[in-house]
């Protein structure tokens, strides 16, 4: 069996070559490259789950893997040996690859800590990925271990980076009622919001969409014959839509010489109130002006006694119960029928 050991500070380091098996401090460990490896390993985490979030992720993880280390660390105290642990942490770290750490600041009584990270590796991967901000994994890691030994919720602030072109990166560990947990409720309720605006947008555009798609199909005018125009009512009408029917209406009249104008309103029935009559008694004022007159037609017993109760008149328009009988009507003004074409074959 070929079994190598080397001790470094105090840091043993077992390998077994017969079984693949490497132990760090008597626990199974694996080495990865950082450049490649673990560029891969963030750059898909990032890839699936957008950099903010995986930056979370990697935030938390660290927290939650430093939370182990600490409790860890706490079990193995004897007595008061607090002192100790900076230079453990130091040299165990170092030994790992983890990057040169050391504390400016030590004081657990007070929760309060500063620490030098210097070349970690999460710092390497940044620059391996071409990140200018994201090395929040180690922070974490060490927020999760004083959390731990000091049960005491710490977080972080990073006062200088690496990255941003310093000799090291500090560090600063402080009692605060932000963690890892909390950022991640926060992040989710702003994903949240965020797609609840987008929804809106959504909803306003299709909204817009939809509004100007009735528009365009709302009461179109539909020419029978020169100077006979239908604009058949479909639906309740509102402010908007009944500004929208009077200006299409008369705007439209002139452009095909109307001279007269059929109102179909078998489509609502049902949906008419004193305000929609009030837009057919503007239409029709409105129309007799430039020279048009209005029929009314579709007018079901239902309809009539809805349209009596109202205290608008009407009894400008001429009424009938079908288009049918109304272009009738229109046409015999006019001087015109319709007749069989059998009939004027046979005169």
């Amino acid at each position: 069996m070929e079994r190598s050991n080397i001790s470094v500070a105090g840091i043993n380091v077992d390998w077994e070559m017969d079984k693949g098996s490497l132990t760090f401090e008597g626990s199974e460990a694996l080495v990865f490259w950082i450049a490649s490896s673990m560029k891969t390993f963030y750059d898909a985490i990032e890839e699936i789950s957008g950099q903010e979030v995986s930056e979370l992720v990697l935030e938390t993880a660290g927290y939650n893997q430093g939370m182990i280390v600490g409790e860890d660390v706490l079990s193995k105290l004897w007595g008061n040996q607090f002192d100790e642990i900076p230079l453990s942490i130091q040299n165990t770290y170092a030994a790992a690859g983890w990057g040169y750490f050391s504390f400016l600041k030590w004081d657990p009584d007070n929760h309060s800590f500063l620490m030098s990270l210097k070349d970690s590796w999460d710092y390497k991967l940044c620059l391996a990925r071409g990140k200018e901000h994201g090395n929040h994994f180690v922070p974490a890691h060490f927020a999760g271990i004083f959390t731990a030994i000091t049960k005491q919720n710490i977080w972080y602030s990073i006062t200088s980076s690496q990255l941003d072109g310093q000799e090291e990166t500090i560090v600063e560990y402080f009692p605060s009622e932000i963690t890892a947990k909390r950022n991640i409720h926060k992040l989710a309720r702003k994903k949240e919001g965020e797609q609840i605006l987008q929804l809106e947008a959504i909803v306003e555009n299709k909204t817009r969409d939809l509004q100007n798609l009735v528009k365009r199909l709302s009461s179109p005018i539909i020419p029978v014959l020169d100077g006979i125009v239908v604009v058949p009512l479909i639906g309740a009408y509102d402010v908007e839509r009944g500004e929208e029917l009077v200006v299409k209406t008369l705007y439209n009249l002139p452009s095909h010489r109307a001279r007269i104008l059929i109102l179909d309103l078998t489509g609502i029935d049902g949906d008419i109130n004193e305000f929609t009559v009030s837009l057919l008694d503007k239409i029709g004022a409105a129309a007799s002006l430039i020279g048009t007159e209005t029929f009314l037609v579709g007018i079901s017993p239902e309809l009539s006694m809805i349209m009596s109760r109202t205290d608008i008149p009407l009894s400008n328009f001429t009424y009938f119960q079908t288009l049918q009988h109304g272009i009738q009507y229109a046409l015999e003004k006019m001087g015109l029928k319709i007749v069989k074409a059998e009939q004027l074959i046979g005169n």
